[in-house]
């Protein structure tokens, strides 16, 4: 029988490592926002790290705010607190890189979740 070293092995699989997660366009941690920077621009809310940024904003009436998934798996954009959805709105599945566009025409406090991730995914637009 024989013997295979480590390097034949460990070799090929630090290349194949590498043409899988070295070559992607995506890199979602670091995705620049609309100001040029690695954050949200001042009406986006970037769904990352399973967790929406920023938690919460405060805008102004006719403000539109723009989700945006940066994370390589669906999120959703639901109004309401988790289990009790409210109606107001419903984004559906939001795919890797994929957005929701909502305008807040009214004043009041809007709260959201993530259905897929309602654990942890909540958020607050505050409408002035």
């Amino acid at each position: 029988m024989k013997k295979v070293s480590n390097k034949n092995v460990l070799f090929p699989g630090l290349i194949l490592c590498f043409l899988i997660f070295g070559c992607s366009n995506n890199d979602y941690s670091t995705n620049n926002g609309g100001n040029g920077n690695n954050t949200p621009a001042a009406n986006e809310v970037w769904m990352q790290n399973t967790l929406f940024n920023p938690k919460s904003k405060t805008v102004n009436k006719g403000t539109e705010i723009t989700w945006i998934n940066k994370d390589s798996f669906d999120h959703t954009v639901t109004s309401g607190t988790p289990n009790n959805p409210d109606g107001l709105f419903d984004s559906g599945t939001i795919g890797s890189g994929g957005t929701f566009k909502r305008t807040f025409d009214s004043a009041g406090t809007f709260n959201y979740y993530c259905k897929i991730h309602q654990d942890v995914m909540t958020g607050t637009i505050t409408v002035q």
